[in-house]
């Protein structure tokens, strides 16, 4: 293999791994939303096994299996498949319980807060967004030089 062949295998490798990383931290970010969901239901009740639980205890308890579960949980859907829609012990479906007194089935409530989910870019200072613009400008006048991607030379 030719040392270009190499070089664009290296840079191929770290692409794709970037874009693994960037999926899972948006997973992470898809998770965190679900179980805080759940957490800001202060006039709700969450109900596991037949026993009521505050939106405080069913975090907490949504937490703890997921960390029991893993590297096994790799997205959202994962999430509520395996942790959030029912008991791993007795297999009773998990319900809310809303302060008007209907319920629905845990797994119905996340894939619905699922599908209100947005995405949270990484916010940029201001001096970064300065440094960005300089980058850029620096590009440009490099290109025109002939040397894409390098500073020009003063």
């Amino acid at each position: 293999m030719s040392p270009a062949q190499k070089f664009l295998w290296a840079a191929f490798l770290f692409l794709a791994s970037t874009l693994c990383i960037a999926q899972s931290n948006i997973e992470q970010q898809k998770i965190e939303y679900l179980i805080g969901s759940i957490g800001q239901l202060h006039d709700a009740h969450f109900i596991r096994n037949g026993t009521e639980y505050d939106a405080d205890r069913a975090a907490d308890h949504l937490r703890t299996k997921l960390r029991y579960a893993g590297s096994r949980i790799r997205t959202a859907e994962d999430f509520i498949r395996y942790c959030a829609t029912g008991s791993s012990v007795t297999g009773e479906k998990y319900q809310i319980r809303f302060a008007d007194g209907h319920s629905v089935e845990a797994a119905t409530f996340f894939k619905d807060k699922l599908a209100e989910f947005k995405p949270q870019a990484p916010s940029r200072s201001p001096a970064s967004r300065d440094h960005s613009v300089d980058t850029r400008d620096r590009a440009r006048s490099s290109q025109r030089e002939g040397f894409p991607g390098l500073p020009a030379r003063g």
